[in-house]
């Protein structure tokens, strides 16, 4: 699988490290009433969905950035690849 790494080009699959949902960079906020509660979901409940997914990936061969990538889970298509930095800072989340 080859995946159009946005500052390097096509790299390698076997270069990049495979770290779960992309929801991982929604983590709640600790000082909620409710925190014990969001962070056991948060930590503990993931969803396993056929189809068009968006997951984290960490290119841990290479400069070492973060990746959302959004592959279909059935036929390993990558339709999206963004660096992580900048859907968080789309969302408000970082400078």
């Amino acid at each position: 699988m080859i995946i159009n790494h946005p500052l390097l080009g096509p790299r390698d699959a076997q270069e990049f490290t495979y770290l779960g949902d992309a929801a991982l960079i929604h983590r709640p906020d600790w000082q909620a009433e409710d925190a014990q509660d969001q962070f056991h979901d948060y930590l503990y409940l993931r969803d396993n969905p056929a189809g068009e997914h968006r997951e984290l990936w960490f290119h841990e061969s290479g400069d070492r950035s973060w990746l959302v990538v959004t592959r279909n889970t059935v036929t390993h298509e990558i339709t999206k690849v963004e660096l992580a930095r900048d859907v968080a800072r789309s969302e408000g989340r970082s400078r």
